[in-house]
């Protein structure tokens, strides 16, 4: 059994380009809670900023992935990549629609509760267990790629020139994405948290913020609003989504 709970907040942005997935259902707005006997899909979207349409990228996203009926019998690469290219056929349909584009950050428990990492630009997937948290997916970003070259150190990457620009993700009309689907090294303990959430949460808040926030003695959803609302007092001018899933045994 897992417990899983989400919220996503479009902040002080005009409409909201994040969007979650629980089990079945999409979220684009306010919270979500469940518990999910495996198999299941969670994941987060965002849509990529500066490209048509970015609120109707990231949910048609969530809705495609959604009815994927994921076991470990399916190829989820494959199917990832389908959604890929329904995305970019409704993107080439309409002209206010154009390229539209979005991340997807995720994972894919299959019925022996093996898990996938599903990843493609620059959302995350962190894991906490005991007390530490631990960065799991990789940001397809230039300034990851710069970091990673030892041309800027970790302090410049928030603050880069470059900072939002990821390679290619879903619905991209010109490249197709490198969908990481991996599995999840260590697998998922009795206690252990997933973290999967979009660059509103991960761009203001660090990892000893995130720690401290969920270390404390409140209820799952509480904590959320808690990463939530400190992303916002720091000025955070983009969309917020976070989701945790916890393995109860």
């Amino acid at each position: 059994m897992y417990y899983c709970c989400g919220i996503t907040e479009k902040g002080t942005a005009h409409h909201n380009e994040d969007a979650m997935l629980i089990g079945r259902l999409v979220t684009d707005s306010g919270t979500s809670e469940q518990e999910l006997e495996a198999p299941f899909i969670a994941a987060v979207a965002d849509g990529v900023s500066g490209e048509a349409s970015g609120e109707v990228a990231s949910k048609m996203c969530l809705e495609l992935v959604s009815r994927i009926k994921y076991s470990k019998k399916v190829c989820l690469k494959n199917q990832l990549m389908e959604v890929h290219r329904q995305l970019v056929r409704s993107g080439s349909e309409k002209s206010e629609t154009r390229n539209m584009q979005a991340t997807l950050c995720g994972i894919a428990v299959d019925e022996n509760n093996d898990i996938l990492i599903i990843n493609s630009g620059d959302s995350r997937l962190y894991r906490f267990r005991g007390g530490k948290l631990r960065q799991i997916s990789r940001d397809q970003s230039l300034v990851q790629l710069l970091y990673e070259e030892g041309t800027i150190t970790e302090a410049e990457r928030k603050t880069h020139i470059h900072r939002n620009i990821i390679f290619p993700v879903l619905g991209n009309l010109n490249s197709e994405p490198e969908i990481e689907v991996k599995r999840l090294e260590g697998g998922m303990a009795f206690g252990d948290l997933l973290l999967l959430c979009t660059d509103g949460l991960s761009d203001y808040l660090s990892s000893i913020d995130i720690e401290e926030i969920l270390e404390l003695p409140k209820p799952l959803p509480a904590r959320l609003k808690m990463l939530v609302d400190m992303a916002l007092e720091r000025s955070c001018p983009d969309n917020i989504t976070a989701v945790a899933v916890v393995y109860c045994g």
